[in-house]
């Protein structure tokens, strides 16, 4: 990926969930109630949340069980469509807040309580493609996690 040449809109809340929305459409997937609930969940929780923590969340609000194994094949679709991330360490996902917009993964995750934000730093992940492409490695998703303390929990 290369630079980026387009200035960031970091949505939240409803403008995040139709800006999902538009994404998924866009890429000729249906925007279904239940998916729109699991969005919703991961949007809402605010820090990486794994399927079975989103399941809980959905079930409590529909007032019946959603399985976990649901739940993942609709966060493989949010993941593969760019709606949400996977943060791989902890096997859990975030929601992307600017869905239209393709970078690679940069995530600064919290030991103490938590959190990960995401960075898009493209000189940094053409560096690492670039590193890749010299041992004859196609990278087709980098993924940078840096594990730590976040200013709050300093």
């Amino acid at each position: 990926m290369g630079k980026h040449d387009h200035p960031h809109v970091e949505a939240s809340g409803a403008s995040l969930a139709r800006a999902a929305q538009a994404a998924l459409e866009g890429a000729g997937e249906a925007w279904t109630d239940m998916r729109a609930e699991i969005f919703d969940a991961v949007a809402a929780i605010g820090k990486p949340a794994s399927a079975y923590e989103i399941a809980d969340i959905v079930s409590q609000k529909r007032g019946k069980r959603v399985a976990p194994n649901s739940v993942y094949r609709i966060l493989d679709l949010f993941v593969a469509n760019n709606l949400v991330r996977r943060v791989e360490s902890a096997n859990a996902f975030v929601a992307n807040s600017h869905p239209g917009c393709l970078h690679d993964c940069i995530f600064l995750i919290c030991d103490t309580c938590g959190t990960a934000v995401h960075v898009d730093d493209d000189t940094l992940s053409t560096g690492v493609r670039a590193a890749a492409e010299k041992t004859g490695f196609a990278a087709e998703r980098p993924v940078i996690e840096v594990r730590g303390k976040c200013a709050e929990c300093q």
